[in-house]
């Protein structure tokens, strides 16, 4: 890790927000390396599709606690990290119901679905879903604590690869297109963690006293997509204990990769 963090530094530089560009670049391309399997992959089954959503869902749970909740109370203290939670839920709870999108499980969302193509309800649903996860490592980056950052890049970018495989395998089968348009919704979908990466590292370092409050929200944020996205698409289809068993791996991967890392 050390040697990783002084390449890092030389070839990158120490400003935090050109770090949390790269840091959403890294994500997002390990997202899209996983919608671009859709085009090798030919029979993927529902039930290794919510073993990997299950293990995304245990990697992001495990992070928002070690890489956001508790070091954010060492920062600051409970309760800006408590309110910056429910702001955090807050957030995305609002998208949820203002903007239009759509669920493979709970079908259109928000205000206006019907007058926007259903691929485009499922991009910004799969959207609002990347969200939380490029906030979270611009936001980490921002704080200036690389070996953590870099801890919680990779293991965001891990669990990126099975889901960005099983939003081009679930926008096939929902018949959005054939397999290279699947690939291309799922990386446009994942374009967004760019953006709030850097926005995450940037108003970390512009208003420093909201550390806590940033690490917070990223964690609200990923926490309610766990529980309103990520388990109910996993347990639609009777596969609720293969997708428990990848929550658990995911967690545990999650909990060794902050511990080897640090």
């Amino acid at each position: 890790m050390e040697f990783f963090r002084e390449w890092f530094l030389v070839h990158i530089g120490a400003n935090p927000v050109l770090q949390g560009l790269v840091g959403g670049l890294v994500i997002t391309i390990l997202n899209a390396m996983g919608a671009l399997l859709v085009l090798l992959a030919r029979n993927i089954s529902q039930k290794l599709l919510d073993a990997a959503l299950g293990f995304a869902a245990g990697v992001m749970l495990t992070a928002s606690f070690t890489s956001l909740i508790l070091p954010g109370i060492e920062y600051g203290g409970v309760i800006p990290v408590i309110i910056g939670i429910v702001l955090g839920t807050i957030f995305l709870d609002l998208a949820d119901h203002l903007i239009p999108h759509a669920h493979f499980v709970m079908g259109k969302e928000g205000g206006g679905t019907d007058r926007l193509k259903a691929v485009w309800l499922f991009i910004i649903a799969i959207t609002l879903h990347n969200m939380p996860e490029g906030l979270a490592v611009g936001v980490r980056f921002g704080s200036g604590d690389l070996n953590a950052a870099f801890t919680l890049m990779i293991a965001i970018g891990l669990q990126n690869v099975p889901e960005g495989l099983a939003v081009a395998i679930s926008s096939l089968n929902a018949g959005l297109g054939r397999r290279f348009y699947a690939s291309f919704v799922g990386i446009r979908a994942g374009l967004v963690e760019i953006p709030l990466a850097v926005l995450g590292a940037w108003a970390v370092v512009a208003m420093g006293v909201i550390l806590p409050y940033a690490m917070g929200f990223a964690a609200g944020a990923m926490l309610y997509v766990i529980s309103d996205e990520i388990i109910p698409e996993t347990h639609r289809k009777g596969y609720e204990r293969v997708a428990t068993l990848g929550l658990m791996g995911g967690a545990l991967v999650m909990l060794y990769l902050d511990v080897a890392l640090a």
